[in-house]
């Protein structure tokens, strides 16, 4: 079992030394490999040219910040579904909201549990993992989702998602016409008592009407509470 938790390897971007010891102790507790880098440009390029299963990002950095390098990391096809925490001693909402625009899967505010941080890690990474569905494809209008590939395509265009956005359109069309509460998608979908709070949940929600323009209506508000997904699309 050893030898397979260790295939599991993080990239760890943080400038402060003490944090980053302690923060690649707990990872290497958990059973994970680490990658240490303390400049955003590095942890760019490592990310580019070496498989990572996650990246744990600190936002101030010399060089790019950790917000750059998760945007980059997103336009680029090839780390695009990577998932990634960004940590930071910044924890006003407006910085958790950005750090969520730009396409992050969870944010941790300085300053942190070691603990909690393993575990925000465990459930991200259980979350990310390919299950084997009852169901390998999933459709919605001119929507299809594929489970086994993990790939997304709107009328044969594939379009791009996060780990986080794939998992939460995979939970909204398995349980589609159903009124879904924003504190039900936070544990479902991201598989904690997530401390961000339920904007989160509407962040999500607006990067996938952005980038699938066929949820602007499939996916319903329902006021003060939730979301539905309608039961299909006519197109």
């Amino acid at each position: 079992m050893a030898s397979l938790a260790h295939l599991m390897r993080i990239l760890v971007a943080e400038d402060d030394h003490d944090i980053a010891d302690l923060i690649t102790h707990y990872i290497r507790k958990a059973g994970w490999e680490t990658h240490v880098v303390s400049a955003g440009n590095d942890a760019l390029v490592y990310a580019r040219q070496n498989p990572v299963d996650l990246v744990i990002l600190d936002v101030m950095m010399p060089g790019m910040s950790g917000l750059e390098v998760c945007r980059a990391l997103r336009a680029d096809k090839s780390t695009a579904a990577v998932p990634i925490i960004v940590v930071t001693a910044r924890g006003e909402e407006t910085d958790r909201i950005l750090g969520l625009e730009l396409g992050a899967d969870d944010y941790l505010a300085k300053p942190f549990s070691p603990n909690e941080l393993v575990a925000r890690i465990r459930a991200l990474m259980r979350r990310s993992k390919r299950q084997e569905p009852q169901e390998s494809m999933l459709r919605l209008g001119s929507i299809l989702m594929d489970l086994t590939r993990h790939t997304v395509s709107d009328a044969g265009r594939e379009v791009k998602l996060t780990a986080k956005e794939f998992l939460l359109l995979q939970y909204l069309l398995e349980h589609r016409g159903r009124v879904l509460s924003r504190d039900l998608l936070l544990g479902d979908v991201w598989g904690y008592r997530y401390t961000g709070g339920t904007r989160t949940v509407d962040v999500h929600v607006r990067r996938l009407r952005e980038k699938l323009p066929a949820l602007v209506d499939g996916v319903e508000t329902v006021k003060q509470f939730g979301y539905k997904l309608v039961d299909n699309i006519v197109t």
